[in-house]
């Protein structure tokens, strides 16, 4: 299964929905494909300059690492060596903070994921959430 424009607009649809039905800072959503490519993207008025950038970080850092950024998040505090290093690797482009969130097919595989930015990082990973339930997709998050 891939994921389509259409699934990728419902996702941002979705969470943008969540986002207003809980009072939500202005956000910036992005759906990456599993080769983190920029599928649908929607900033909503007033949210800041840099919240694109942030969740396309968050979003990349999920598909790359395979996880949830809340999960990278944790994993990091025991390891920040490591993590470190993957963040020099790949040019800064992965941010540790909830609200990264990966999508998976039926199946269990990974089809990409959605980055959010604006509220708390918890709050942004349940819009998210919100999102992918809203398309009728999967999301999991790995320990």
């Amino acid at each position: 299964m891939t994921l389509t424009l259409a699934a990728a607009q419902a996702i941002v649809t979705g969470t943008l929905a969540e986002a207003r039905a809980r009072g939500a800072k202005p956000l910036a959503v992005i759906v990456l494909d599993a080769g983190a490519h920029p599928v649908a993207f929607a900033r909503e008025d007033g949210a800041s300059l840099y919240r694109f950038d942030i969740a396309r970080a968050k979003a990349e850092g999920a598909v790359g690492m395979d996880a949830d950024t809340a999960v990278l998040a944790e994993r990091a505090k025991g390891n920040p060596t490591f993590f470190q290093s993957v963040t020099a690797a790949v040019g800064g482009r992965i941010a540790f903070s909830p609200g990264g969130v990966v999508i998976r097919d039926g199946a269990g595989t990974l089809i990409g994921a959605v980055g959010v930015s604006g509220d708390t990082g918890e709050c942004d990973a349940e819009c998210a959430r919100a999102g992918i339930r809203a398309a009728g997709l999967l999301q999991e998050q790995k320990p």
